[in-house]
């Protein structure tokens, strides 16, 4: 079973336990306005998880809307906010931090990154965390998954890894 956003969301949301209208606050964080409604149909699951290519914007259906990756990465960029404070840029850096992903890339490997980010998460804990629920991922895999895309040793992450550390998170934290 492939995960799509809504997914993450969703099991990112049970992992940490995060309230409704955190969630708002959040994405708010993020550079996102989104009502307590929407957020409500983000987190509804689908009938069908496997979405179409064409179909990565922010189409409703009756009582779903799409999770588009640049969503995620808002609400990610937010949770770090809520989590650690907002940071002030450096001269010469932008207030917006550049999003990480194409339109239609995975967000698995940036998951992992901004939620290690916004718990303050060593290597460690992370490796920890993947062994909670039943994976053994090594240090050097661990560090390919954080590599940028396109370096040599970049590993992008599946699913299952993802899921496996969503679980694992939810075991930690809840």
């Amino acid at each position: 079973m492939n995960m799509n956003n809504n997914d993450i969301l969703i099991r990112l949301r049970y992992a940490l336990d995060i309230k409704n209208a955190d969630m708002v606050e959040i994405f708010k964080l993020g550079g996102m306005e989104v009502t307590k409604e929407e957020v409500l149909k983000l987190l509804k699951k689908t009938k069908n998880s496997n979405k179409d290519e064409d179909d990565h914007n922010d189409n409703i259906n009756e009582e779903n809307l799409l999770c588009s990756n640049f969503m995620l990465e808002s609400f990610l960029n937010g949770l770090i906010i809520f989590k650690r404070g907002k940071q002030e840029p450096k001269p010469g850096q932008s207030h917006r931090p550049a999003m990480s992903v194409k339109d239609n890339g995975t967000m698995n490997n940036v998951l992992l990154k901004k939620v290690k980010i916004a718990l303050a998460l060593t290597s460690e804990d992370m490796l920890d965390l993947f062994e909670e629920a039943g994976v053994i991922v090594t240090k050097g895999e661990l560090s390919a998954l954080f590599r940028k895309e396109g370096h040599k040793n970049y590993i992008e992450c599946g699913d299952k890894y993802a899921r496996n550390f969503l679980k694992g998170l939810a075991l930690k934290y809840r």
